[in-house]
Formats: structure tokens, C-alpha cells, sequence
């Protein structure tokens, strides 16, 4: 059985005593210490296996210690543990060189398994990176640790990272995390969001034009991926990019290269891309809406932010945080909430996510007569029951599930809802008229009441495949 020596730094005799003992019996000479400043004074003369500190302590923190460290006994493995679980100090302990970030409270045999993962496998460390302020990305939850345990280990990387999560969730806090971690931190994070853009117009904003490209162009124009030379491109909404963009998005990540909208020469760049969707990618790609072998170049890792329904055990700590940033902006007192209002907040299903929840606190902020808020102070949407459909039928039911639908995505901030919704329901009318007619194009677009190039724009618009209809296109009346 190895006699390493592990030692443990905590200001908490509890978790001291019980790692003692627990290492202990895993075969390890373990020593403890309370404060940060006697293990340094120790280890001026020995030399452990391994260190286990806590990250908040009184004189020299965690991630002081964790510096000090990796400035003296650069391989020497720290462990940091801490129960304030947040990603700047997530990202502060990766960057100063932790072997792993260990949430409070633990499982026993996971720091058993983990003391001897890190044993045996020490990496080298990188350089003390100074850590940010990223307070609105809060979490205790699962969840979230595991985004935060990914930010932190992409710190000081420039691989391809694709976030996915619903609207509202803080995917662009996330590429504001990875761009200030990153080598070109010094250099600005560009963000475009590819839904917002009409397809006609999106090229230009991309790569550029020269003047006379197009009607209206009347002077050149430098396209995003030219201004994000040596810095950071964040592609928001990439889910709902079109394809012909997609086709030329990949050559730039493939090649490095590009040309302006009515340009003859090839422009050269190096601009890392980090992209986000709320669309499923994987289900876009079995649809044939999303190019597998973009998604590759893309997604080197994937971080996935779970909607606020999955972290509810964070909503107290966030809704604290933002009564708290409404009261600043304000310049006023901060309201407070009842422990009942707080469970109501908990029970909501929160289709908007954090953004949903900050503009709820915003609202409190504003219109609570007293510092208090009760729960009958809450908006009246929240409290309101679900509205009974004004129609009976199939009729009344889609009607309430679109109703419903649009409040989730106002609620959310969604922006370019009209298009999105035409999108979903144009794609709903054509692929049901299909099969409704058997493929037959010309009855699916008797149906619909389009004509031939209605239809065909369409099916090329939306990528629907029209294979196995049994009638071509030139059967169609014109429009």
C-alpha cells in the first residue's frame, strides 16, 4: 500500500478530521494543517505527494496558495475544494494550475479516486492566470459545475467550442468566459447573431463586399471575420444559419481564407470562433438542415447550459444577485424576499430562463411598495393559472399552445419571433401536406394553395427533401 504523503489545508476541523481519516485508510501518511501560512512554512523543508486546500480561508486563500505553489513546486498536485462553487473561482483555480476543482460536499471515495487519479498523473501547469469578475454566472448546482468545470479547463485553449442551450440561458456569458480565459483574451470578442440577419444579408456581414458588389453597395465594407483577425468571433444562433452560408463558413474554418462579396482576391485570417445554438443540432442534422462536417470543425467540445428548470436549487442565489445589481442601477434598496416567495419562484417552470428571471427582479425592483416582497407582489403572469382556450377543439388547443408558446419567448427575450415562427410553421404545412398526398408535389401543393415556384423555393429554402414524389415540378401551376 503507498505511503505518499498527502496534506490537507482547511479551516474546518470536520472536513479535516474525516479526510484524515479517510486517506488514512486508503494507505496515505496524511498531515492537516488550519491556515495556508503554516503549510507553506512546511513545505519550505518537505515535500508532499499531494495537497488538498480549501479555497476560502482566513489569511492566504486557496488560490493564493494554489500561486505560491506553482511558482515554488511547479509539479507538485493541488486539489482545491471549496462550497462557494462559481466559475470565476472555477477558472481561477484551473488557471493557477489546480489538478481538479472538488465541490463541497463530496463523496469520499470520488477524493480517494481522485487523490489517486492525480498521483499518477500530474500535468504540467500552466501560468498563473489573473481571475475575472463573472459574477452573474452563478451556481451550486450539478449542472452548472460541470459548465464551470469546462470553462475552467478550456482556459488558456483556443479550440472550437459549440454551446447549446434554450434561449435565456447565458450562452453568450459562457463565449465571454472562454474569450477572457483565452490566449487572446487582450483582443476583443466579436459577436454576430446569425438569426437576426436577413440570409441575403448575412454574407456581407460575415466576409464583407466590395463596392459595386450588389445594388447598394455603395462603398467596401469589412465583414466581421476580417475585423476578428487575431481575436474572437462569437456566432450566435448558428443552429439557424442556411446552408449555402454554412457552405462557405466551413471553407473559412477549413482554409483559413475567404473572399469579400464581389472581391477577386483571397483574404487570409485567424480568428478563433466560438458558436451557440438553442436549436438541436443533432436532430438539425438528421434533418439535413445543419452541415456534419461544419458541426465537426465547430464543435471540438460541446458545453451544454441547462435551463433554469434544472438548476432550481440556484434560483435563490441568482435572484439574490440580481434584486442586488436592480437595486445598484437604481440606486436604492435592495428588496428581500419572503422564504414563501422564494419557494414560489422555485415552483415556476421559467420558460425564459435567467434572463426570464432577472426581468422579474428588475420588475420587483421597480414596482414592490415595500422592501419586502411577498409572494402576491409577484407579476400577475407568474401568479395568473394558465388561460382556458377560447375555442373548442383541435382549433382551441393549437391556438392555446401557440399563445403559450409566443409568452415563453417574450418572456425569454426572444428576438426575431415572426421569422421563427413562419419558419416553423411553413416547415409543419409542407411536410404534413406531403405526406398527406403521399408525395405527390403537385395535390401537396393544390392543398396548400401555392403555386409551383412557391413550393419549390420552399422545399430548397428549408432543405425538404422531395425525393419519391410522384409528380416533378413542371406538373405544378405557376404562381
Amino acid at each position: 500500500m503507498s505511503q505518499e504523503a498527502i496534506w490537507v489545508v482547511d479551516d474546518d476541523q470536520s472536513i479535516r478530521q474525516v479526510l484524515e481519516r479517510t486517506l488514512q485508510q486508503a494507505g496515505y501518511r496524511v498531515r492537516c494543517f488550519a491556515r495556508s501560512k503554516r503549510l507553506l512554512e512546511a513545505l519550505a523543508g518537505e515535500q508532499p505527494a499531494l495537497i488538498l486546500s480549501d479555497i476560502r480561508m482566513p489569511g492566504v486563500d486557496g488560490i493564493a496558495l494554489l500561486q505560491e505553489i506553482s511558482s515554488q513546486r511547479p509539479q507538485l498536485p493541488v486539489i482545491i475544494m471549496t462550497a462557494y462553487t462559481d466559475l470565476e473561482h472555477t477558472v481561477a483555480a484551473f488557471g493557477s494550475g489546480a489538478f481538479e476543482y472538488l465541490a463541497k460536499p463530496f463523496d469520499l471515495d470520488e477524493v480517494v479516486l481522485l487523490v489517486q487519479r492525480a498521483l499518477n498523473n500530474q500535468p504540467a501547469r500552466p501560468a498563473p492566470a489573473e481571475p475575472v469578475t463573472l459574477r452573474s454566472l452563478i451556481g451550486r448546482s450539478p449542472a452548472m459545475q460541470q459548465v464551470f468545470n469546462a470553462v475552467g479547463r478550456l482556459s488558456g485553449t483556443e479550440v472550437g467550442v459549440l454551446i447549446t442551450g434554450e434561449s435565456g440561458t447565458g450562452k453568450e456569458l459562457i463565449a465571454r468566459a472562454l474569450h477572457q480565459h483565452s490566449p487572446r483574451a487582450s483582443a476583443p470578442l466579436l459577436a454576430i447573431n446569425a438569426a437576426a440577419i436577413p440570409a441575403e444579408l448575412l454574407e456581407s456581414e460575415l466576409f464583407g463586399h466590395e463596392k459595386g458588389a450588389f445594388t447598394g453597395a455603395d462603398a467596401r465594407r469589412i465583414g466581421r471575420f476580417e475585423q476578428a483577425d487575431g481575436a474572437t468571433l462569437f456566432l450566435d444562433e448558428i443552429g439557424d444559419m442556411p446552408l449555402a452560408m454554412q457552405t462557405r463558413l466551413l471553407r473559412v474554418l477549413a482554409e483559413g481564407e475567404f473572399y469579400r462579396v464581389g472581391g477577386q482576391k483571397a483574404l487570409r485570417v485567424d480568428v478563433r470562433v466560438i458558436a451557440a445554438t438553442h436549436q438541436d443540432v443533432d436532430r438539425q442534422l438528421r434533418a439535413g438542415r445543419f452541415r456534419e462536417d461544419l458541426l465537426h470543425r465547430l464543435a471540438v467540445i460541446r458545453i451544454r447550459i441547462p435551463p433554469l428548470r434544472e438548476r432550481r436549487e440556484d434560483i435563490a442565489e441568482l435572484a439574490q444577485h440580481f434584486l442586488a445589481k436592480s437595486a445598484r442601477q437604481l440606486d436604492c434598496a435592495a428588496r428581500q424576499l419572503l422564504p414563501e416567495t422564494l419557494t414560489r419562484l422555485k415552483e415556476l417552470p421559467w420558460p425564459g430562463n435567467v434572463r426570464q428571471l432577472e426581468n422579474v427582479c428588475r420588475w420587483l425592483t421597480v414596482m414592490t411598495p415595500g422592501q419586502i416582497v411577498h409572494p402576491e407582489d409577484l407579476p400577475a403572469e407568474l401568479l395568473a393559472p394558465p388561460s382556458a382556450p377560447q375555442s373548442e377543439g383541435l382549433e382551441g388547443q393549437w391556438q392555446q399552445a401557440l399563445t403559450a408558446w409566443v409568452r415563453s419567448r417574450f418572456a425569454g427575450g426572444q428576438g426575431q419571433l415572426a421569422r421563427e415562427a413562419k419558419e416553423i410553421l411553413d416547415r409543419t404545412l409542407i411536410e404534413e401536406a406531403l405526406r398527406q398526398s403521399g408525395g405527390q408535389i403537385q395535390l401537396a401543393a393544390r392543398r396548400l394553395g401555392w403555386g409551383r415556384n412557391t413550393l419549390s423555393r420552399k422545399l430548397r429554402h428549408y432543405n425538404i427533401p422531395s425525393s419519391g414524389s410522384r409528380a416533378s415540378e413542371e406538373e405544378l401551376p405557376e404562381d
